[in-house]
């Protein structure tokens, strides 16, 4: 008996030290790192640079009567809003092919590779003087992306491959779409994998520190993946809170001493 009382009080203690804590949960804390009492978010999100397979939405619209009308033609085929407007944005907008061209009507192909939105209106506008209309001043074009279509896996309420209508998308707001980390997920070590011309790179950024705010992977951009690891202590099976964790250590409490008493009286 003596060894089973040994053997249960060690597995009682890795049980009560694997419990969930607010540490474990609790998003953007401050660990000591932070010297003032406000800490300076420094904005480190970069203008997104377009990447092949982007898919972009161009409108062309124009005030003046006669330039509606030449204008018209630019105009998709089928309005991107409402509901199936995602669908609808795939067959009508403008996918950056695998040489960065978009295939505009009347303009031809124009690259738009490695460009932002703000520099593709520049680009569109310089193509509409150069081949179309003497005057663009009374006209007004926006170029967005279809949408920031991102992937979440792993600990999370909700995985999959989602996407925000935001030009700008942190990651606490991503996780919170794929309905949040679950409380046996690893938020001090969420990972990150973007998409980079010379291919895809792994980053790694602790959500429970208040200091990933600085961090240039915050604001997440289209095509990332985020992975959420679960904690180790889920492999032992401890439980989320101290009343799970008390309710497996009295079944396994349980268990040890049936175990004990059938083989004393064998």
């Amino acid at each position: 008996m003596k060894r089973f009382i040994i053997c249960f009080t060690v597995l009682l203690n890795l049980l009560s030290s694997s419990c969930i804590t607010n540490k474990d949960v609790v998003y953007l804390q401050d660990k000591g790192t932070v010297v003032d009492d406000a800490l300076v978010v420094k904005e480190l999100s970069k203008p997104y640079r377009l990447q092949i397979n982007d898919i972009l939405s161009i409108n062309i619209k124009a005030i003046d009567s006669e330039l509606k009308k030449l204008v018209e033609v630019f105009k998709p085929v089928e309005d991107a809003t409402g509901e199936g407007g995602q669908q609808a944005l795939y067959f009508n907008g403008y996918t950056v092919d695998l040489h960065g061209n978009i295939e505009f009507p009347i303009l031809g192909k124009i690259n738009v590779l490695g460009f932002t939105t703000d520099e593709v209106t520049e680009k569109v506008k310089e193509e509409l003087h150069k081949k179309y209309l003497k005057d663009v001043s009374q006209v007004f074009i926006t170029v967005k992306l279809a949408g920031l279509r991102y992937t979440v896996t792993g600990e999370v309420g909700g995985a999959g491959v989602l996407t925000l209508f935001q030009d700008r998308v942190n990651i606490i707001e991503a996780l919170a779409n794929a309905g949040d980390v679950k409380n046996t997920g690893d938020r001090t070590d969420i990972l990150v994998i973007r998409q980079y011309p010379q291919g895809q790179k792994i980053h790694h950024i602790d959500l429970t520190d208040i200091t990933a705010l600085q961090s240039p992977y915050y604001y997440i951009q289209p095509n990332d993946i985020i992975l959420v690891k679960p904690l180790k202590r889920k492999a032992i099976g401890a439980g989320e809170t101290a009343t799970q964790t008390l309710t497996t250590i009295a079944s396994l409490f349980a268990v040890v001493v049936s175990t004990y008493f059938l083989a004393r009286n064998l």
